[in-house]
């Protein structure tokens, strides 16, 4: 599975679709008069923002099946009947506003052999029904992103325990995670509620759960991590949020891709972190502590296209060497001493390493042989202002505009750690 941003995801879902409507049956069979009927009652309660849009080829008075010529309508014969099996609301372009209203509870609630619920951005309002979890109970992708509902995610979803996939990402949702989300769907696998205003804490998840991706980012949670996460997340971010306390209850032997930033975690980085598996970590905006910790037994070098940010956090002690292959490094603003390890030296000179920002620490040394002949590779920016050294030109070209225009810190802040002055 690819993890990406929340078009990429709703692509994934339209490509699922269309395998559907690939093994839908050529069949001339009349769809079932309850379906007909709940396309109906959707049809009355959304609508195009746009003329000539989705709801174009809903067109009751032809004689033509809706199975075949509605849009985001495929159906499928179930016990003899012809059923609406998945359902894509809106077309998902660029360029398309989208459908507004409100989702229909009449509506769904009859559509009992559906699959799939899809509904692409737009500006529709409304609560999530209820009777998606008390009717629909075959229902296994659910994406209702990039809208404007509102009210509490319905404790009746964790009815449907068929559900692989549950994405309400982009609303305005309130309230608490129903615990059940995280204890009673033994076949999800996708969680996202990102980008809502979801609060309280992150309920505590089955030892059974087999959850690859979970999103909570950009909400309102607070607390600390649960006791329990899932051992089966490849996908994890937990950004901006008010979370708080140690990070040791984060299992991260299948991570891919970890988020905590902009939360209140303090503690040391837990040496397991630090995995040959785990190459896209950002830690940054946190209250971390202490030294970063040897790489676990399993420690492979980064490749290509690997993240590490723990910037922003109260770190201390020596750079590591064993963060040399980073692409893309940011460790300033912490508390790091001494000097830069040779080999990162060489590797952003070499252009293997494209980002390196260590300002605001109390480094003492860029070891480099004739500062004034150094030259950057395009593309790679190097930042060593503000730190207990004189920087070499090269180290300050591409530092941000945060990193303020003092190049070094006074000297009283470097004696605290009995630092000199010094280039190599």
């Amino acid at each position: 599975m690819e993890f990406c941003n929340c078009n990429s995801f709703l692509q994934l879902l339209s490509l699922i679709l269309t395998l559907h409507l690939s093994i839908s049956p050529t069949t001339q069979q009349q769809l079932a008069a309850g379906d007909l009927n709940a396309l109906h009652q959707i049809m009355d309660t959304l609508t195009d923002v746009k003329n000539g849009g989705f709801f174009s080829t809903w067109n009751f008075s032809s004689p033509e099946n809706p199975c075949s010529s509605f849009a985001g309508v495929t159906c499928s014969v179930v016990n003899d009947k012809l059923r609406v099996t998945a359902l894509l609301l809106g077309n998902g372009f660029s360029d398309s506003p989208g459908l507004a209203g409100t989702i229909s509870a009449i509506g769904i609630y009859d559509l009992t052999e559906l699959t799939q619920l899809i509904l692409y951005p737009g500006i529709v309002t409304g609560f999530i029904p209820s009777q998606l979890g008390r009717r629909l109970k075959n229902l296994r992708v659910v994406s209702l992103t990039n809208n404007r509902l509102t009210g509490t995610i319905p404790e009746t979803i964790s009815e449907l325990q068929n559900l692989h996939t549950l994405d309400l990402s982009h609303n305005k949702l309130t309230g608490v995670i129903p615990p059940t989300l995280a204890s009673a769907l033994p076949e999800l696998k996708v969680l996202v509620l990102a980008y809502n205003n979801l609060a309280g804490e992150i309920p505590e998840f089955s030892d059974e759960s087999q959850l690859i991706h979970l999103d909570f980012r950009n909400n309102m949670l607070s607390g600390t991590l649960p006791e329990t996460m899932p051992a089966t997340l490849r996908y994890l971010s937990l950004s901006s949020n008010g979370l708080w306390g140690p990070l040791n209850s984060l299992p991260s032997s299948n991570l891919v891709y970890l988020d905590l930033s902009m939360n209140k975690f303090s503690g040391p980085i837990p040496d397991s972190f630090f995995s040959s598996s785990l190459s896209s970590m950002y830690l940054q905006r946190n209250n971390l502590s202490g030294e970063l910790p040897p790489p676990s037994p399993f420690f492979e070098s980064y490749g290509p296209a690997s993240i590490v940010d723990l910037s922003h956090n109260f770190l201390s002690g020596d750079i590591p060497n064993f963060l040399e292959s980073v692409e893309t490094l940011f460790l300033n603003n912490n508390h790091f001493t001494g000097k830069v390890p040779e080999e990162y030296v060489r590797n952003v000179f070499a252009g293997a390493m494209r980002t390196l920002y260590l300002q605001h620490n109390y480094i003492s040394s860029f070891p480099v042989e004739n500062p004034r002949d150094m030259v950057l590779p395009d593309g790679v920016a190097l930042c060593l202002s503000y730190n207990c050294m004189v920087p070499p030109t090269v180290g300050l070209a591409a530092c941000p505009a945060s990193a303020g225009g003092a190049f070094s810190r006074p000297f009283r802040q470097c004696s605290v750690f009995n630092i000199g002055n010094s280039i190599g």
